[in-house]
């Protein structure tokens, strides 16, 4: 088959068509989709979307075409109107859908299907629709009525029990759980769903044409988020404490934070990594410019003793006196940064606009409103492809703004894309997984050079979906995720099963231990290859020759230094497609700054959009949040890359960084600053901007229990006070409407907690979701784990061998998948690889040498 004309092929996805039905839901997956080049209509009521009703809105008045939330959530989107409920409307959606390839439904269960609108009806006359299903709790299971929110989700899903404040000296939380801003629950599900609805794109390519649906639910999306709480208690029974913008960890850390003279944060990062290098020497080195060194130059600090809790809290002591004598603007971790420290500034988000940096790599834009008269800066690409330009704008649709351009282009024509055989791979049979049905992917070979979470993250999911993916590193610069916690008690899964406690477990003391990195890498090869030898080099070059794409998590420049940068790629492999990621990004003013994912957040202003009202500092995301994103990320831009290669030929380069991953994540505080002139402020567990009063997390019975209630309208304000018992508000006047409400929170936070106190949280959920309510317990480790019936009912885990650990339980792909579901074990079936497992296999199987030839490689050190 041959190919369509690239020169016509829009962005990454050639103008793919997209019906977007529904609310907040499915807002992010749409916009992302639309920046990769997708034709997005949103299909809204004629009096437009509820989104439209979201603040803030552009100079204070509220106006459905003045909402900053529709504006950053639906840029580059068109609106036609149509009322469901009618069945000439109906009728019309069934013309749009028959020439859609996708169709985003975050309606409630049932509701196209009722109509005659669902996929079912739909597939009947467009059988190569995607049908991408989002929904809070999934339309099956004990909880798939239950009603929710982004708080609930960021509650129920685990995530607010590993963001917040350190406890005081005796354990006790004086300050609740917090719930990172700006609808991050919904983020999740949207790019968990992205990465689903890509793969079922190059399987339709591969398969004729062939469509399916696709289901995810925000909490098991949610739930899968968090990174090492859940390790952590399947392998060694440990919970997390919050503490105060760091990782949560089974035991307390040192500070994070160190405050500047104007009151302003910076985070003198040091990674919770074994095998990551020491901050000791720089740190010393850094403070003695300013002489704040005190003796943490003498000798004494030379060995371990630099490692004892005396000596770190000492050079913790020096680092906040020094940054304490220096303005926010003096960016002291810029010097940190020189002397090979992963420092940053806590940003706020709109402190990046006109940073060099993402100026030079386009991340943000200025987007024309004419009937405004003026134009507004948004955020732009969420990477730098110089091939292949990311979509920006047109700016967002007025309500029914393309009722009559869409129903003429979508009715005139069909957009078509046909595969070219770029391999002999590609004209294979589609290898079937456990589920007894095809893989997305099984014809794609991934050279995987990932480092830790955020880039080899992006390979499980490729791997989940099928694909070959052959994790290349070297003894002489582990993947340091090999080194992390999450680490099998003696005995196995046995002593794991009869323990009682928190088990004590040493360190790992060889690099096949960690759970984690076991999990992060399921379904992938292991070869063994020393990148510093130059045989070994031409050994990478041969794999590159017949792969599909290449993905790599070093410094900027490595690849480069090492000869094999992308022209070098394209010559070895003209359809190459070379995905790298970095903390901050290959091109630009950062050059080689070191990043780890809290790093990444704190200077994309992530860090700052989690905590309480100042004069709290900010509180962060209690764990690698960038990391996770960063995966999702990198996933996304292979598989949008590997669409476009597969209907046009054409590979392409894509330079991609945790903290522009960030940035796309503040929602609308870049709008609000840009529009407003109203800088960023955290707002705590509130809800300013869809209204609702209470909003937050209230303590129940029981040591550190919280429950999460979100009270939008007034039947979820009489249910809830039926239930709390508090019949006696209905007549007070200062709850006697949302608006009074709002006006009144503090007394109405206190109130509320004086009554939930006296609860069981989960007894109290089930009360009040009973009275459709939304509420959710804020679930730690144990509760996801061990006791939530609506994730076992989604099989949200899977059991998978692994050679040296044994058999444990894996975190599955959200997104289920009709005709290719994922499957996290991929082709091979099992968990992550040994350190150099498949080494043998690769060299006679995939290059075809002999014994001989892989012999000479050991000898010379090669592998």
């Amino acid at each position: 088959m041959t190919g369509i004309d690239a020169s016509a092929f829009t962005g990454y996805l050639g103008r793919i068509r997209v019906l977007e039905v529904g609310d907040e839901l499915g807002e992010y997956c749409g916009k992302v989709l639309a920046g990769l080049g997708a034709d997005v209509v949103r299909i809204e009521p004629p009096t437009g979307e509820v989104t439209r009703t979201y603040g803030p809105f552009y100079e204070d008045v509220p106006d459905p075409n003045r909402s900053l939330h529709f504006w950053h959530y639906n840029v580059g989107k068109r609106s036609v109107t149509l009322d469901l409920e009618a069945p000439a409307d109906q009728a019309e959606f069934r013309i749009l859908a028959k020439s859609a390839d996708i169709v985003i439904d975050s309606r409630p269960r049932g509701y196209m299907t009722e109509r005659g609108i669902g996929y079912e009806e739909m597939a009947e006359v467009n059988p190569g629709l995607i049908w991408a299903r989002i929904t809070p709790f999934g339309d099956s299971g004990p909880w798939a009525d239950y009603e929710a929110s982004d708080l609930v989700h960021l509650a129920l899903g685990g995530v607010m029990m590993n963001c917040g404040y350190d406890p005081d000296p005796t354990g006790f939380y004086e300050t609740p759980p917090i719930a990172p801003q700006m609808w991050q629950a919904y983020h999740i599900a949207g790019e968990m769903t992205v990465i689903a609805i890509l793969g079922a794109l190059n399987y339709r390519l591969a398969d004729g044409g062939k469509g399916q649906f696709l289901s995810t639910a925000v909490h098991e999306a949610v739930s899968k988020n968090t990174e090492n709480d859940i390790p952590n208690w399947i392998f060694e029974r440990q919970t997390h404490l919050r503490l105060t913008c760091r990782h949560s960890m089974p035991q307390a850390s040192g500070p994070a934070l160190s405050a500047t003279k104007d009151g302003r944060y910076l985070l003198p990062y040091r990674t919770y990594l074994r095998s990551a290098l020491s901050p000791w020497d720089g740190t010393v080195e850094l403070l003695k410019d300013y002489g704040f060194q005190a003796d943490l130059d003498d000798s004494k600090y030379d060995g371990d003793h630099r490692y004892t809790p005396e000596a770190i809290e000492h050079i913790q002591v020096q680092t906040d006196k020094l940054v304490s004598r220096l303005l926010f603007d003096r960016d002291l971790w810029r010097q940190a940064q020189e002397k090979n420290l992963p420092w940053a500034a806590v940003r706020r988000p709109e402190e990046n606009i006109d940073d060099d940096h993402w100026q030079a790599r386009n991340a943000f834009v200025g987007i024309h409103h004419p009937e405004l008269g003026r134009s507004f800066t948004y955020i732009g690409a969420k990477w730098l492809d110089h091939d292949v330009a990311w979509q920006h704008g047109p700016r967002p649709p007025m309500i029914g703004e393309h009722n009559d351009a869409v129903r003429r282009e979508w009715t005139a024509t069909i957009v078509e894309h046909k595969q070219v055989q770029v391999n002999e791979r590609s004209k294979r049979q589609p290898l079937i997984s456990e589920h007894g049905k095809p893989f997305a992917l099984s014809n794609v070979r991934v050279i995987d050079l990932s480092w830790m979470l955020a880039s080899a993250g992006a390979g499980r999911f490729l791997s989940a979906l099928g694909a070959e993916v052959i994790k290349v590193e070297h003894e002489s610069r582990w993947d340091g995720m090999r080194w992390s916690r999450g680490i099998p008690p003696e005995g196995g899964r046995t002593a794991r099963e009869k323990a009682t406690s928190p088990l004590t477990i040493p360190p790992a003391s060889t690099p096949n231990e960690s759970g984690a990195f076991m999990e992060i890498n399921s379904g992938k090869l292991s070869m063994s290859l020393n990148l510093k030898d130059p045989s070994a080099r031409e050994l990478l070059e041969d794999l590159i020759r017949d792969a599909d794409m290449i993905v790599e998590g070093f410094s900027p420049g490595t690849m480069v230094r090492m000869g094999l940068s992308y022209e070098r790629m394209k010559q070895i492999n003209p359809s190459i497609i070379y995905v790298q990621q970095s903390g901050f990004g290959e091109y630009g003013t950062y050059g080689r700054t070191r990043a780890y994912g809290p790093t990444a957040a704190a200077i994309a202003g992530i860090s700052e959009m989690s905590g309480l009202p100042e004069s709290y500092p900010p509180a962060g995301i209690g764990y690698s949040y960038l990391d996770w994103f960063g995966a999702y990320n990198m996933a996304n831009a292979m598989l949008a890359a590997l669409y476009r290669r597969n209907a046009t030929g054409l590979g392409c380069h894509i330079d991609a960084s945790q903290a522009e991953t960030g940035l796309y994540l503040t929602g609308s505080a870049i709008l609000n600053f840009t529009a407003n002139g109203r800088r960023w402020q955290r707002y705590g567990n509130r809800s300013p901007y869809k209204p609702a009063a209470p909003h937050g997390a209230y303590r129940t019975a029981g040591t550190d229990r919280w429950i999460a209630l979100a009270s939008f309208t007034e039947a979820h304000w009489s249910a809830l006070i039926s239930v709390l018992s508090l019949d006696a508000l209905a007549d007070d006047p200062r709850f006697a409407t949302l608006e009074r409400r709002l006006e009144n929170l503090n007394e109405l936070d206190a109130l509320i907690t004086e009554a939930t106190l006296e609860w069981d949280g989960f007894e109290l959920m089930t009360e009040l979701q009973q009275r459709k309510f939304p509420a959710g317990v804020c679930q730690n480790a144990q509760d996801r784990y061990d006791n939530d019936p609506q994730l076992k009912a989604l099989d949200w885990l899977v059991e998978l061998d692994q050679a040296y650990i044994g058999r444990w339980p894996v975190r599955e792909l959200p997104t289920k998948m009709s005709v290719t579901p994922p499957y996290i074990g991929g082709r091979l079936n099992r968990s992550g690889p040994s350190y150099g497992q498949d080494t043998d296999y690769v060299l006679n199987e995939i290059l075809k040498l002999d014994e001989s030839a892989i012999r000479k490689l050991r000898e010379t050190g090669s592998l």
